[in-house]
């Protein structure tokens, strides 16, 4: 089963919408979460989680550019969402805009496909 981390900065809104919404998506994805400079209690983003996943997804350009600095990983298997931090947890237009956004990259992707 191919896994998918989602990334933003304190792992307390955004990502782990994301995370709940596209668990088990279409019997197909496993899903983790992560921030760049995590909410106590929440998910740091360590090697590991990046090595884990398959398909890295993040929320702002920045978090990519974190991940390529703080992280040995193949910058194709990044995705940027541009889902700016306005939005609290399963916020309902946080949920669309996920949706839309995150469907259509989990539907063409494949294994070691450029970005």
């Amino acid at each position: 089963m191919p896994k998918v981390l989602l990334v933003c900065t304190a792992n307390l809104q955004r990502s782990p919408t994301a995370e709940d919404l596209f668990e088990n998506w279409n019997g197909v994805w496993h899903t983790g979460s992560a921030g760049t400079m995590p909410f106590l209690g929440r998910n740091h983003l360590t090697q590991q989680l990046v090595d884990w996943a398959d398909l890295i997804i993040v929320m702002e350009s920045h978090h990519a550019e974190y991940i390529q600095t703080h992280f040995k990983t193949n910058s194709g298997k990044i995705r940027v969402l541009n889902i700016p931090d306005r939005y609290f947890r399963n916020d309902p237009e946080l949920v669309k805009e996920l949706k839309n956004k995150v469907t259509p990259i989990l539907e063409t992707w494949k294994p070691n496909s450029p970005s």
